[in-house]
């Protein structure tokens, strides 16, 4: 089968090429499914320079979700059948993924492989951030940071079905404009020349109750500046390429909590928690209360252009490999 396999660690995805390997067959209580389309996430390019915290030995294919259809399975394997439509996660980029049986979803029927591929992991860290971290409650302010990307997105539409005031920012209007088009979100805020007074002035100059920020850097320091007495400040990640850092007296003074999300971390330490967190998201998808964003589709052969997409923030929700085409 053809696979991305990443041989080395490099900048620039120097290390990264497409390459025959063998189709790994199915052990007991595995799927080998065919993969029908990969998201591409931030982590999966980090990777591939060694800079993300999971580091799997080389060589390895990256890829941290799927969706496809079942093509053989394993002895032992019940409730499944071949030929069903499933989702699941590692070793994406691929034209076949093996994985244990039990760990599949079935594909929600509303939803295109290439949707169903785009949304596991993104709506996992919403969800974990705004209903376990922050515990948010319906009709608080949230300012999404980064708003056009596929976490950010996805907070976002999760944040209208739990019933918050969303702003939600961008350094581009046009971006901006595609989130207003197909979310409508409460505000669409850019961010440009500042937004601390901004915020302030949409809140009743109380600050934002939550905010979410997978940038970072001078967005994350303005942020602190625009949050509520008794705020929670999600840090999700740092896009920007830059990690802030705080003085322990503002949380003090202005009464904020800084609060880490990492939702696969969350789910291995509360594993009942983490199946609830899994079964509430993709029962959100089966009913239609979500909407996750393919920006593009593109062929496996043009892997160095999808990962683009996303490290040159050109894409709004999630780009797609297909190495089925």
């Amino acid at each position: 089968m053809r696979a991305l396999v990443v041989e080395r660690l490099a900048p620039d995805y120097a290390g990264c090429a497409v390459r025959e390997i063998d189709t790994p067959e199915p052990g007991p209580g595995e799927a080998r499914v065919r993969i029908k389309a990969a998201a591409v996430n931030f982590p999966d390019l980090l990777m591939t320079r060694g800079e993300y915290q999971h580091k799997p030995p080389l060589p390895f294919v990256p890829g941290l979700e799927w969706s496809g259809e079942i093509e053989a399975l394993g002895a032992g394997v019940t409730g499944w059948k071949l030929g069903h439509a499933v989702v699941g996660g590692g070793r994406a980029f691929a034209e076949y993924a093996l994985a244990p049986a039990a760990s599949l979803r079935a594909k929600p029927a509303r939803m295109s492989f290439g949707e169903a591929a785009a949304y596991g992991a993104a709506y996992l860290t919403a969800y974990v951030a705004l209903v376990r971290r922050a515990r948010a409650e319906p009709g608080e302010w949230l300012l999404v940071q980064g708003a056009a990307g596929g976490v950010g997105l996805a907070c976002v539409d999760l944040a209208g079905a739990l019933g918050l005031k969303v702003i939600a920012a961008s350094a581009s209007k046009e971006k901006l404009a595609v989130v207003a088009r197909d979310y409508a979100p409460d505000v669409t805020l850019h961010i440009a020349g500042g937004f601390r007074d901004k915020v302030k002035a949409l809140t009743g100059g109380r600050g934002a109750d939550i905010i979410f920020d997978p940038v970072g850097g001078d967005v994350f320091d303005e942020s602190v500046r625009c949050i509520a007495f008794d705020g929670r400040l999600l840090v999700i990640g740092f896009t920007s390429g830059r990690i802030p850092t705080i003085g322990a007296n503002l949380p003090l003074i202005k009464g904020f909590s800084v609060m880490g999300v990492r939702a696969g971390e969350y789910g291995r330490q509360f594993p009942e928690r983490g199946a609830e967190n899994q079964a509430a998201i993709w029962r959100l998808a089966e009913e239609g209360r979500t909407h996750p964003r393919v920006h593009a589709e593109l062929p496996l052969a043009r892997w160095r252009e999808a990962f683009d997409l996303l490290a040159n923030r050109e894409v709004i929700g999630k780009a797609v490999i297909r190495p089925d085409l």
